[in-house]
């Protein structure tokens, strides 16, 4: 691996149906799902194809299809979109899912709750 580099796709917007509560799977909330994958960009970086690197339109596809099934925690729903990465593009080295809840339903003021997980192969 001669360029080893990294590939982020920010700010994804998603109206979703994730919460434990029940008003959380009836209204909906806004989530933002952030990516960011180490991989060797070598061939990219020579070739100017996109067949040499990795296709953020299909990273968002992946995303996009996760969050349209609900779930109770943040922790499955970024579990599933790091299993669909996983399986579609094993060249990743690493990489690392960020699915953030707008204003979670807690009882004060909280802009985001978050969960990160990072997958190492």
């Amino acid at each position: 691996m001669e360029n080893v580099g990294i590939i982020e796709l920010e700010g994804m917007e998603f109206k979703a149906y994730h919460g434990y509560l029940e008003q959380e799977k009836v209204r909906g909330n806004m989530f933002t799902v952030d990516f960011c994958g180490e991989l060797d960009l070598s061939e990219a970086a020579e070739s100017d194809n996109l067949n040499d690197t990795l296709n953020y339109g299909e990273i968002y596809e992946i995303v996009a299809d996760e969050m349209s099934i609900p779930s109770e925690l943040l922790e499955n729903v970024a579990g599933r979109i790091v299993k669909a990465i996983e399986r579609r593009f094993p060249e990743l080295i690493s990489f690392s899912v960020r699915v953030s809840k707008r204003r979670p339903p807690v009882d004060g003021v909280a802009q985001w709750s978050r969960v990160t997980l990072y997958h190492n192969r």
